[in-house]
């Protein structure tokens, strides 16, 4: 018998469509937790520009929460969530419930906060000189944000991959509002890389859980891979 049936069989007796369900699995977390750092990062940058360049009272309560945000604990919030798409809740007309949309919902509700605050931490340590060269060539202020920008680019890079990291490892609240669903044929419809593993060793189908975890500890490796060269690239935030 050819080697590749030796070592493929035990995986088609046991699990016959594990494949499918793998890779299936592999493209729902990457949707969700992808489109939730997109939406993350479009929120976070604004946010973390008007923080970090101007002066209100309040900027140092608001810096607090922000930085108080990034270690939501996830249950929490994916109950927060889940209340907040269902029948009673704000967003109920918009039947969310156990749905990717639901998941991408409460990932960017975690994702936010890390990426606002690192970026600010990325923006303040912008020298002050840099703003006023821009100011004194003329600049308005979207010049100078975009000068800032340039300068604290590898920062914010690090923050979109630090949100990234904290989305596509998440299971708590995913769990919660994506209800861990997949179809009869394996498919997956809201089952995401952690989840997965936690449903397969609890079923005791430790093989199919290793192959996830390994696919997520390699996702995980190349996002902090690419901080580390970016860091090391950036010298400093900015």
């Amino acid at each position: 018998m050819p080697l590749e049936s030796l070592t493929l069989s035990p995986l088609l007796v046991d699990f016959p469509f594990e494949w499918n369900y793998i890779r299936s699995i592999v493209v729902v977390s990457l949707y969700v937790s992808i489109t939730a750092v997109a939406l993350s990062t479009a929120f976070s940058l604004p946010v973390a520009l008007l923080v970090g360049f101007r002066e209100f009272p309040g900027k140092t309560l608001l810096t607090s929460i922000i930085n108080t945000g990034m270690g939501f604990p996830s249950v929490v919030v994916g109950l927060v969530v889940l209340f907040a798409v269902s029948n009673e809740g704000p967003l109920g007309s918009w039947d969310l419930v156990f749905t990717p949309e639901a998941m991408i919902l409460s990932q960017f509700v975690l994702a936010a906060p890390v990426i606002t605050g690192v970026t600010l931490a990325a923006v303040s340590s912008v020298e002050q000189n840099v703003r006023d060269a821009a100011y004194a060539m003329g600049g308005t202020r979207v010049d100078v944000a975009l000068v800032t920008i340039k300068e604290a680019r590898y920062g914010i890079a690090t923050a979109i991959l630090a949100g990234f990291g904290r989305a596509i490892s998440e299971v708590g609240s995913v769990l919660i509002v994506g209800g861990n669903i997949a179809s009869a044929d394996g498919t997956s419809v809201t089952r995401t890389l952690t989840t997965a593993i936690q449903l397969e060793a609890r079923q005791g189908r430790f093989r199919t859980a290793m192959i996830l975890g390994a696919i997520l500890v390699v996702l995980v490796l190349v996002v902090n891979a690419l901080v580390v060269r970016l860091g090391n690239g950036g010298g400093r935030y900015g």
